[in-house]
């Protein structure tokens, strides 16, 4: 691996540079954010928390790529050379910063503020959503990005009890010979119980209970205790995270609602739909979705009148994840990264879709009712329903 060189603007094949940095939040709050890991075993949870923050004077910006052990899952997961891919990525991702406080002193809020699940898609991390996540920060959500441990993550780990150990658990393939559906239905119940699992541990939280993070990071959880409504909780995702949160749902019921970004439908149990008891605000993007899994969205919509499917056009799978920010022309070709609408523009209609229909579900009191129009598909590059693109799948 080569050293990790600043790399902080692109020549485009036009001659043109392209910042590759990630946009600051757009709400009016400071972000600030830490890792949290508990428990020493693989059943333990691990997540990047973003949170509504104090300003602070010469505050550190944590490196977007964690270790350079999730370069190499990003590799593994693209299925591509490594011997010219990686110094690629090193070179490009090494060392792009998130525009957060790292550790920085919790903003406290006496009304609590609503707390947001997020469910990473398959080979992605919990670093991956950062512009998402931190831009629902900015207005004034508690976000937990889990890093799933049913080896659907480019890479990940946890802290053994004994000092200094780390038990790596790597991305993994469907196994030969075994079908699809059942490996992936598998994998995402372990995900949605894992949700789950984080939604108790911030009630526990909230509840005085003490909390130990095994990664030792300078910020203590306990200051949450008395800032988070817990009965304000969403689950969101992307992708195969997206289909976790409506099943998180199922699972349950203090989940008051889901936001699934471009959902990938596909190993949810048809048993399941009427089983959700909960809206759910399906964004989907133009060139991912099939027939097959609109109709199933579909299903869900018929039976709750607030369940809302919109579409964003000029968007790909991978605009809702930081890698339409963060890359050049050559690796945002490779993970099909960008379409042709602007990046910051579909970060700005998701995350305000987002806010509005969070804002609905969760009863909160601000004004994101302003974005309402765009739960029904008015607005521009943003249509409702879903065109059927070609998909990815």
């Amino acid at each position: 691996m080569p050293t990790l060189l600043p790399s902080r603007l692109s020549c485009d094949s036009m001659g043109g540079t392209q910042s590759l940095a990630l946009p600051p939040g757009k709400g009016p709050h400071h972000v600030g954010c830490t890792d949290v890991m508990v428990g020493h075993t693989q059943q333990g949870l691990f997540f990047r928390l973003f949170y509504p923050c104090l300003l602070r004077a010469g505050a550190q910006q944590p490196l977007w790529l964690p270790r350079r052990e999730y370069c190499s899952g990003l590799g593994n997961v693209a299925q591509r050379a490594q011997r010219w891919l990686l110094p690629l990525l090193g070179l490009t991702l090494g060392s792009c910063r998130v525009p957060v406080s790292w550790n920085g002193p919790f903003k406290p809020c006496s009304r609590g503020y609503p707390l947001i699940i997020f469910s990473h898609g398959l080979g992605a991390f919990r670093t991956l959503y950062s512009s998402v996540c931190l831009e629902l920060a900015s207005w004034g959500f508690v976000v937990a990005s889990l890093e799933h441990r049913d080896h659907s993550a480019c890479a990940t780990y946890f802290c053994t009890a004994e000092a200094g150990r780390e038990e790596w658990i790597p991305y993994q393939q469907v196994p030969r010979g075994q079908k699809e559906f059942y490996f992936r239905k598998q994998q995402i119940h372990q995900r949605a119980e894992e949700c789950v699992r984080a939604l108790r541990l911030f009630q526990d939280i909230s509840s005085g209970k003490s909390v130990p993070n095994a990664l030792q990071q300078d910020f203590d959880l306990s200051a949450l205790q008395d800032s988070i409504d817990v009965t304000k909780a969403a689950a969101v995702g992307h992708s195969f995270g997206g289909v976790t949160a409506v099943l998180a749902l199922v699972k349950e019921p203090s989940f008051r609602c889901a936001v699934a970004l471009d959902a990938w439908m596909f190993p949810l149990e048809n048993s399941l739909y009427p089983e959700v008891p909960r809206p759910v605000l399906f964004i989907n993007t133009e060139q991912f979705q099939t027939p097959e899994s609109v109709a199933k969205m579909k299903r869900l919509s018929c039976r709750n009148s607030q369940t809302k499917i919109i579409t964003i056009l000029g968007s790909v799978h991978q605009s809702h994840t930081d890698l339409t920010f963060l890359t050049g022309r050559l690796i945002s070709h490779i993970f099909s990264a960008r379409g042709t609408l602007d990046p910051y523009k579909c970060l700005d209609i998701t995350s305000r879709a987002a806010l509005a229909f969070l804002q609905r579900h969760l009863n909160l009191e601000e004004d994101f009712s302003q974005w309402d129009q765009l739960l029904e598909g008015i607005g521009e590059s943003l249509v409702p329903g879903a065109p059927f693109g070609r998909s990815h799948l």
